[in-house]
């Protein structure tokens, strides 16, 4: 008897030519991913050259940035930012005054420049006995000062003056040592000087001097708001002793006092630390 069987269908796995297209489909395929695969790379290069690029120009950038400017932009500048800095120490911390006569001496000597603490007073610092003071003359204690007739001279100090780098153009400013403050009473006898009746022991005197170097005054009682000063060179100090006859007694209001003096900042060969405060 016949058996009919059915045929292979195309493509079975007994057949060797499906075999054959099925190898060379794999075949194909792996070509094809391996194409791929290597396209991202070719990709990857041309973007890497780009962020070089991109990071060369922008060091090109910032170094242009960073060239400096022409000296006469950056002079000026300089000079502004000076006066600006000059003027604020001025105002706030220290400013410098000129020693003009030998009242002071030997603490302070003629031509000695001094730094008097501006912030003190901004702090709550109030005037107490022993400490060198700056103030503005309360009135009549300086002659008339001199005025430079010569115009731009005259405009260079007063600014210079105005930001603190010279001492005040006008210099109506007076160095004394307080002596007695508001309420205190204060004598001088012979060669002994009291304040509320007790001795004050004074090392700061000029060689030779003494407490009231031959002008016995007193007793006189201080205003309040008012502080007694006098020089450490007694017998060379128009001070308070001489304007007795004056506003306040010979006292000077407290309002009119700068600060203390702090330091002797030149010349470097006398240079001398009083404390915030003064000594």
């Amino acid at each position: 008897m016949a058996v009919n069987l059915p045929e292979t269908p195309s493509g079975a796995l007994g057949d060797p030519g499906a075999q054959d297209v099925e190898d060379t489909r794999h075949t194909g395929g792996a070509a094809g991913a391996s194409d791929a695969l290597g396209a991202p790379d070719a990709s990857g290069g041309r973007a890497e050259a780009r962020r070089r690029a991109g990071g060369s120009r922008g060091r090109k950038a910032r170094r242009s940035a960073r060239r400096p400017r022409p000296w006469w932009i950056e002079l000026p500048a300089m000079v502004v930012v000076g006066l600006v800095v000059a003027l604020l120490i001025k105002t706030c911390l220290f400013q410098v005054f000129t020693i003009p006569s030998g009242s002071m001496e030997n603490t302070l000597r003629v031509g000695d420049r001094v730094g008097v603490n501006k912030l003190a007073p901004l702090t709550g610092w109030k005037p107490e006995p022993g400490q060198p003071v700056v103030f503005k003359d309360p009135g009549n204690w300086l002659p008339p000062q001199p005025v430079d007739s010569n115009p731009f001279t005259n405009a260079v100090s007063s600014v210079l003056s105005f930001v603190g780098l010279v001492p005040p153009k006008d210099d109506n400013y007076l160095v004394k040592r307080v002596i007695a403050t508001g309420g205190e009473t204060v004598q001088c006898t012979g060669t002994t000087l009291t304040v509320d009746g007790k001795k004050v022991d004074e090392p700061y005197l000029h060689p030779g001097d003494d407490s009231c170097a031959g002008l016995d005054f007193g007793p006189v009682k201080v205003p309040a708001g008012y502080v007694w000063v006098e020089g450490d060179h007694r017998s060379d100090s128009a001070d308070s002793r001489y304007h007795r006859q004056g506003p306040g007694g010979g006292a000077v209001p407290v309002d009119n006092v700068v600060g203390p003096v702090s330091a002797v900042v030149w010349p470097l060969n006398h240079f001398d630390w009083f404390g915030w405060t003064g000594r």
